[in-house]
C-alpha cells in the first residue's frame, strides 16, 4: 500500500497563491503554484522578509537520517510537527519512514487529508470527540493505522469508556503505547510500577490494544557532555526496562514498538534500544528537526551537528531569512524588517551570515562582526562594525529550531543554492498549523 496519497501531495501545485501567502508579490498573486514555478522565479523576486528552504539541503538531511537508521537497526517515523508540510512528509516516506508522528488530532487530520497511511500521536488523546472521530476513521479505512499514548491508568479509563459507547464489539481496537517519563521530564509515568499498571490497564480493556512502549528522552537531556549523555541513556535503559516486563501482555499479533528519540540524542536511543529489535521488537525514532537541521540548536546539539557524536555525514542547515535593512537611526545599529512574527526566537537570535548589496551587480558579502541583539514584533537590532550595511542592504540569517520557524509560513520557497548571488525559486512548500 501507498504510503500516502501521492494524487493529493501533487494537488498542492494546482493551488492558487493569493495575499493570504506573505513569501509571494502581487505580482503572483491569482496563479498556481505550477505557473509560478514555471517562470523560475529568482530571489530577488520575491519580498522580504522571506524564509527559504534549501532543495539540495533538505534531500541530503533526508538521505543522511535515513542511511543512518537503516546502518543502525532502527527504523523512523519523522514528527511531522516541525515542518507541517505533507510534500516534507512525501519526501520522508519516500526515503523509507516507517510512519509520521504528530503531536495532536488536528495534525492527524492533515495527515488523513493526505493520505498518510500510518501516524503515532506523541500524545494522549483523551477528548470523546476526537477519540469518535479516529474510531470512525479506522472503521472506514483498513489501511490506516493509528497509535496514541497513555502515561496512567486514569487516561486508560477515558479512552476505554469513550471508544465502548462508540464502536461494537467487533470494531478494529485502538493501538496505545504505555508512555514512560522521567523525574523534571514531560508527561509520562514517572516510575517503572506506574508505567506497568498503565500496560496492563490497556491490555486489559476491550477497545484498546497495547502496542509497546515510548518516551522522549529530550525531555530529560540537557546538554552533551557525558554526564548529560548518561542521565539520557539511564532513562532509555529504564523504557527498555518497561517493555521487558510487559512482554507478557501483548497479544500474539503484536509487534512491540519501542519508540524514542528526538534530534538531539538519537545516536543515544540506537545504543542503548537497536538490540531489542532483535528480540521481536520495532524500535523507532520520532526526530523531525533534522529535516531543515538550522544554525543554532540542532548545529550544537545535534549528533550529526557540527561536532558529530555519531558515524555519518553531518547535517547541514537547509533554512535560512532574508530581511531587509530599513533604517539606520544610530552609529552601529541598523533595524531590518523582521520580527518575532516571522523568525524564530525561542532558543537563539538569528545569525546575521551574508549581505546581498542593494546594488544590482555589487558582490555578496559575508556579515562579518554583525549581531542580531533583539526582536519585536516586527522588526529586527543589528549591530554592525567594520562591514557596513546601508538602508535597502539585503541579509541572509541563518536561524535556530525549526519547530518554531516553520510555523510562521503558510507557503515557504525553496531555493536551488542559498548560496547564490541571486538563487532561483524551484518549488513551493504549503505548511498546514
Amino acid at each position: 500500500m501507498p504510503a500516502y496519497d501521492a494524487d493529493a501531495v501533487a494537488a498542492l501545485a494546482d493551488q492558487q497563491v493569493s495575499w493570504q501567502d506573505k513569501a509571494l508579490p502581487p505580482a503572483f498573486w491569482g496563479r498556481t503554484v505550477a505557473e509560478v514555478l514555471a517562470d523560475k522565479p529568482k530571489l530577488s523576486q520575491l519580498p522580504t522578509p522571506l524564509m527559504t528552504l534549501s532543495a539540495p539541503g533538505l534531500r541530503h538531511n533526508v538521505d543522511t537520517l535515513a542511511r543512518w537508521c537503516t546502518r543502525h537497526g532502527v527504523e523512523l517515523a519523522p514528527h511531522g510537527k516541525t515542518t507541517m508540510a505533507p510534500a516534507l512528509w512525501a519526501m520522508q516516506l519516500d526515503a523509507g519512514s516507517w510512519a509520521i508522528t504528530l503531536a495532536n488530532v488536528f495534525q492527524l487530520g492533515v495527515a488523513r487529508a493526505y493520505g498518510v497511511r500510518r501516524v503515532l500521536i506523541a500524545n494522549a488523546v483523551i477528548s470523546p470527540l476526537q477519540l469518535r472521530w479516529i474510531a470512525d476513521e479506522l472503521a472506514a479505512d483498513p489501511e490506516f493505522e493509528v497509535l496514541v499514548w497513555a502515561d496512567s491508568v486514569r487516561t486508560v479509563e477515558i479512552m476505554e469508556a469513550a471508544r465502548s459507547a462508540h464502536v461494537g464489539p467487533d470494531a478494529r481496537p485502538l493501538d496505545v503505547l504505555v508512555e514512560v517519563g522521567g523525574i523534571g521530564g514531560r508527561t509520562g509515568a514517572r516510575d517503572a510500577e506506574t508505567a506497568v499498571a498503565v500496560g496492563a490497564a490497556i491490555a486489559d480493556a476491550s477497545t484498546l490494544r497495547l502496542a509497546g512502549v515510548a518516551g522522549y528522552e529530550g525531555a530529560i537531556g540537557h546538554g552533551v557532555d557525558e554526564a548529560d549523555l548518561e542521565e539520557v541513556r539511564a532513562y532509555l535503559r529504564d523504557l527498555a526496562e518497561v517493555h521487558h516486563r510487559l512482554r507478557d501482555r501483548y497479544g500474539e499479533d503484536v509487534v512491540p514498538i519501542v519508540s524514542a528519540g528526538g534530534s538531539q540524542y538519537f545516536e543515544q536511543v540506537a545504543k542503548v534500544l537497536a538490540s531489542l529489535a532483535g528480540e521481536g521488537a520495532r524500535v523507532v525514532l520520532r526526530s523531525g528537526a533534522y529535516i531543515a537541521h538550522d544554525d543554532g540548536m540542532y548545529r550544537r546539539m545535534s549528533p550529526l551537528g557540527e561536532t558529530p557524536r555519531t558515524d555519518g555525514d553531518q547535517l547541514v542547515p537547509a533554512m535560512h531569512a532574508w530581511v531587509r535593512i530599513t533604517s539606520q537611526p544610530e552609529p552601529g545599529l541598523a533595524i531590518f524588517d523582521a520580527g518575532r512574527r516571522d523568525l524564530p526566537f525561542d532558543q537563539d537570535l538569528p545569525e546575521p551570515q551574508l549581505i546581498r548589496p542593494r546594488d544590482e551587480g555589487s558582490p555578496v558579502l559575508a556579515a562579518t562582526g554583525m549581531t542580531v541583539s533583539n526582536l519585536n514584533d516586527q522588526h529586527g537590532f543589528l549591530l554592525f562594525g567594520d562591514v557596513p550595511v546601508v538602508i535597502g542592504d539585503e541579509l541572509r540569517v541563518g536561524l535556530s529550531h525549526p519547530c518554531t520557524a516553520f510555523d510562521k509560513w503558510g507557503l515557504i520557497p525553496v531555493v536551488d543554492d542559498p548560496d547564490a548571488a541571486d538563487p532561483v525559486v524551484v518549488d513551493l512548500v504549503r505548511t498546514f498549523f
